[in-house]
């Protein structure tokens, strides 16, 4: 189980040297998420509509396991945007990963950008 979470790292957008093209706005909900793969990892993209702003991390629950992320809801923290995981609520930052409810568990985020409608998501490797 490990050897899975030990695939994502967070990458810092001055790290970036991939760009990797994701898909188009259109394909992400608004104020929702949707996984994407890149090369062996799953990646969850939301479109922060509300915000007007994009974010990406692991679509990995570091808690329970499971590929799900990408189908949790979307929020705030004391100004903190999150993603709560829908199998157990615990909510995780979605600039900088970590865990919101207070536990040792944290999540990797990408940056994201969006070029002619097109959605990006950073990679240093």
């Amino acid at each position: 189980m490990e050897q899975i979470l030990e695939q994502y790292t967070s990458t810092k957008l001055e790290d970036v040297k991939i760009w990797f093209k994701a898909a188009t706005v259109q394909d992400f909900p608004l104020d929702g998420g949707a996984c994407v793969k890149y090369k062996n990892k799953q990646i969850a993209v939301f479109n922060f509509a509300r915000l007007n702003k994009w974010y990406a991390c692991q679509n990995v629950c570091p808690h329970k396991m499971e590929m799900v992320l990408s189908r949790g809801m979307i929020g705030d923290d004391k100004g903190t945007p999150k993603v709560a995981c829908p199998l157990h609520k615990k909510t995780f930052s979605l600039e900088d990963g970590s865990n919101l409810t207070g536990e040792d568990f944290k999540i990797a985020t990408y940056p994201v950008k969006i070029e002619d409608e097109i959605v990006y998501i950073g990679f240093s490797e």
